[in-house]
């Protein structure tokens, strides 16, 4: 929902009052300082130590020691080395000055990347869960730890039950964060809680004690870790629809829920301080994955809570899986670009809650929704256009979007409403109906998300279609003098073409900060997903639903990210010397770019989709077991890549602790990674890459994709591999073609097989 500018402000002036005296006239500051020499088994007297330093460090700018204990609520004393403070401006940017600090910015806020208020778990019959019998294996998994950074868990869910479970790993050190909760429980499933909350109470003022605990009382967290991890549960549902065997990704792992996310402040609900606060202790505490579904708008990588939180968990090879971000149709959208991190777009799956739009000419239009009522047996209604419907004093646009106080009920009780997709919440517009006395709700699409239509739980009769369908509605409307309509009951259906397609809000590419690392780097099942929820809500998360659920079904790139997050759970265990670089590498190379009708996979509107939607493709969990070559990478890799963004000799080593010097030499296209992406390609360009063998010995030889208006070689064409381990380095020379160059981006790709694998990487260029 988009708010008026005085709205904002009024908000803004508000939340301003809320904050305590002493800092009216200061904003909330991250300080990174870097890392911590001190290493994983480091005493309470040595982070007590670091915290006394963070205070004489700032106290040397604020005039004492006790005015730095005053505004300092974080220190970061684990792994990640710096403190987040309410300080004036000014003393900010002095801080930045010192030669010690690596950065400072403000404690900014970032949104969960679900589609429900704006606008899978996996189940068995659906066909995407990894179905090779390894995975199956009783008490696989086991010893694999899951973290998620959320809005915390809903811990009598059966998703996170401990029923056959046994001892909890030895290499856990993390805690059940339920002193204020008595209620709140873990167990040998979910192994651990906690809950950090200081950062959005800088923002919002003091809190009460409600929000101590990691219980989730708004769902997105439950979804998110069930969809990971969450255990094996026979008939879960939304309303009867959907049966079936429910499970995570990696339904053995254990999990632990870390709650960063609360109530949303001027659309924001997850705060930098308290991501770093949470990736800090998520990495001392032993997680060996970390499912991070939230984000903000792409910044420097030093100002960036999750690229700077993630970077020290994956020096100490804790792999992080990030969401891609709603903010699609639209390029240049993706968020969470850095390289260490695994990007995940959105796609649908082969499974959809029918429901029929049948007109009284007999036509027939084919919709997605998840309500329980239904409209009488065969019976028509009369029927009619949210824009017809409106109040005397309602804008046209408010009416047909179905904005609350727009619709007038003299018009519209007894008929169905057809109502425009945009702007308030999709089951607002059902209730705004409901309200003004309609029997049943169309929800149409409008131009930009063309063909994706989302399954709610709508409190009255409601089909949700397509742009196309809902342009013939809209005609048929206006060609008769009485239009009526009917909406089927919904039934599940499974093996649907096509599938999948990529969803409209899925964010796409390029990387507006680094444009040579391809961006999100694969796609999984985001749209009508359906795992655990909190029972603290309804299922549509408005104030006027009363209803609960144990399971419910949600869309965002909140969702694919965890489905990949279970996948990279997997791997952990079937490859546990695997470093994030080769699991990232092996889930990418995988990946199809075809449908189920082995069709390129399409957009929301049904046009070929490309790598700026779905990076790598979507993912193939089977076939990401045994890659057969993998493109490595380690810590010197990624500080090589910091030195090619300009980043100098000094604040590097303090963020790798280690002496360090930048080679003269480094070109970002060279970087290691799964694809190759040149965005001002001048005449001719070589990039180098190696491969390592994970599999059986063999040869592998290069078959290429080549873009339109560029020429590719690949030397040496044949690369011989003796045994695992082995590594072979071969240049890429990618050449314009001045006849058939073309001034957009184009896209090909570099296949290695050994007619058992096929190793496949992107190839995006534009030519300058």
């Amino acid at each position: 929902m988009r708010l008026s500018n005085a709205t904002l402000l009024v908000t803004f002036i508000v939340f301003s009052l809320l904050q305590t005296p002493a800092f009216a006239a200061k904003r909330s500051y991250v300080v990174y300082l870097g890392g911590h020499k001190h290493g994983l088994e480091s005493l309470s007297v040595d982070l007590d130590a670091v915290t006394a330093s963070h205070h004489d460090f700032l106290g040397s700018f604020l005039g004492g020691h006790e005015h730095a204990r005053e505004a300092m609520f974080y220190s970061y004393t684990r792994h990640i080395n710096g403190f987040a403070a309410n300080l004036d401006d000014e003393v900010a940017a002095e801080i930045a000055r010192h030669p010690k600090v690596v950065s400072v910015f403000l404690n900014k806020g970032r949104k969960l990347h679900t589609t429900r208020s704006w606008e899978f778990l996996g189940l068995e019959q659906n066909g995407f869960v990894a179905s090779n019998s390894i995975w199956n294996k009783t008490g696989y998994g086991e010893d694999t730890i899951i973290g998620n950074l959320d809005t915390g868990v809903w811990p009598e869910s059966k998703s996170f039950s401990d029923e056959g479970y046994g001892p909890i790993p030895s290499k856990w050190k993390g805690i059940c964060q339920n002193h204020k909760d008595a209620g709140f429980h873990c167990n040998r499933k979910l192994i651990g809680a906690r809950y950090f909350n200081k950062g959005y109470a800088a923002i919002v003022g003091k809190l009460n004690s409600s929000f101590e605990t990691p219980r989730d009382k708004e769902g997105h967290g439950t979804h998110t870790l069930s969809t990971a991890g969450g255990n094996m549960v026979s008939k879960a549902s939304v309303f009867g629809f959907g049966t079936g065997t429910a499970k995570g990704g990696a339904p053995r792992a254990r999990v632990a829920a870390y709650k960063v996310c609360w109530p949303p402040v001027l659309e924001n609900e997850c705060f930098d301080a308290d991501i770093l606060a949470a990736f800090d202790v998520a990495i001392h505490d032993g997680v060996d994955v970390l499912s991070v579904s939230l984000g903000g708008d792409p910044t420097a990588i030093f100002n960036d809570s999750l690229a700077i939180g993630s970077f020290h968990a994956i020096k100490h090879g804790i792999v992080v899986v990030c969401s891609a971000g709603n903010s699609g149709p639209a390029d240049g959208t993706v968020s969470n670009i850095a390289p260490w991190l695994i990007t995940v777009g959105a796609s649908t799956m082969d499974r959809e809650f029918s429901s029929i739009v049948v007109l009284s000419n007999n036509i027939r239009f084919k919709g997605q929704s998840l309500s329980a009522k239904v409209l009488p047996g065969k019976k028509f209604f009369p029927l009619i256009s949210a824009a017809d419907a409106k109040l005397a004093n309602a804008s046209i646009e408010n009416a047909t979007l179905c904005q609350a106080g727009a619709i007038n009920p003299k018009k519209v009780t007894g008929k169905i409403l057809v109502c425009l997709r945009g702007q308030n919440a999709r089951v607002d517009k059902g209730q705004q109906a409901a309200r003004a006395g309609a029997v049943g709700m169309i929800l149409a699409n409008n131009i930009l998300t063309g063909n994706e239509i989302i399954a709610d739980a709508h409190l009255l009769p409601a089909s949700h279609i397509n742009y196309t369908d809902g342009l013939a509605v809209f005609a048929y409307i206006n060609s008769t003098k009485r239009p009526m309509a009917r909406i089927t009951p919904v039934i599940t259906q499974i093996g649907t073409k096509p599938a999948p397609f990529m969803a409209a809000f899925s964010s796409k590419g390029p990387n507006t900060i680094t444009p040579e690392i391809l961006k999100p780097d694969i796609t999984a099942p985001g749209v009508s997903v359906i795992a655990a929820y909190t029972e603290a809500e309804g299922p549509t998360n408005e104030d006027f639903d009363k209803r609960r659920v144990k399971f419910n079904s949600v869309s965002g790139t909140s969702m694919s990210c965890p489905h990949v997050s279970g996948i990279v759970g997997l791997l952990k265990s079937l490859h546990p010397n695997w470093s994030p670089a080769a699991i990232k590498s092996a889930i990418m190379t995988s990946a199809t770019t075809l449908d189920n009708s082995h069709e390129p996979i399409l957009n929301a509107s049904y046009i070929k989709a490309g790598a700026f939607s779905y990076g790598a493709g979507h993912v193939q969990p089977n076939h990401a077991m045994d890659p057969g070559l993998v493109y490595d990478l380690t810590a010197t890799d990624y500080l090589n890549f910091l030195c090619t963004l300009g980043y100098n000799e000094t604040l590097i080593p303090v963020f790798s602790l280690k002496p360090y010097k930048c080679r003269r030499s480094i070109n970002l296209a060279n970087f290691n990674y799964p694809s190759i992406t040149i965005p001002k390609l001048v005449r001719s360009i070589t990039v180098t890459r190696t491969v390592k063998n994970v599999g059986s010995p063999g040869t592998y030889r290069a078959q290429v994709q080549k873009p339109i208006g560029i020429s590719v070689y690949v030397k040496p064409k044949k690369l011989k591999f003796k045994k695992v381990g082995e590594e072979k380095t071969f240049k890429v020379t990618l050449k314009v073609n001045k006849a058939d160059a073309v001034k957009e981006y184009v896209y090909g790709q570099l296949i290695w097989s050994d007619h058992v694998h096929y190793v496949r990487s992107p190839i995006v260029v534009k030519a300058a």
